[in-house]
């Protein structure tokens, strides 16, 4: 099984789907081919009157399709053919699809959580 993104005029993710893989190829209801490759069936998802209007695009759980597995809310950047996941803060930096800390997180076994006002990582202690 394969899956598919289905994206709105923004490129944000609005619902992804399970298809085929893009290796099979069917017939369709008026007899023509269908499938072979994503292209094709991500067309074909597309065209369906149910997901009119939306993009479709190919999507993989191992992440080694189009950066990391999407999700709804996530953003198709077709510039670099990824999914991007929401921005966490403000003043995170994208790296690929996903965000990092302007300030790297300390490296030990405690608990932190991000601070935005200070930009820095806050140690979390137990009550």
């Amino acid at each position: 099984m394969a899956h598919y993104a289905l994206l709105d005029e923004n490129n944000i993710v609005t619902n992804v789907i399970t298809g085929v893989d893009e290796n099979l190829i069917q017939t369709d209801l008026d007899g023509t081919q269908v499938g072979g490759t994503s292209e094709a069936w991500e067309q074909f998802y597309a065209s369906r009157p149910w997901f009119a209007g939306l993009t479709c695009k190919r999507t993989s759980y191992n992440s080694n399709i189009r950066g990391t597995y999407a999700c709804i809310g996530h953003t198709y950047n077709p510039d670099e053919d990824i999914f991007v996941i929401p921005q966490p803060y403000p003043s995170w930096i994208r790296s690929g699809s996903f965000w990092n800390a302007p300030t790297p997180r300390p490296e030990d076994d405690k608990f932190y959580t991000w601070d935005e006002d200070s930009l820095s990582w806050i140690e979390q202690t137990q009550p």
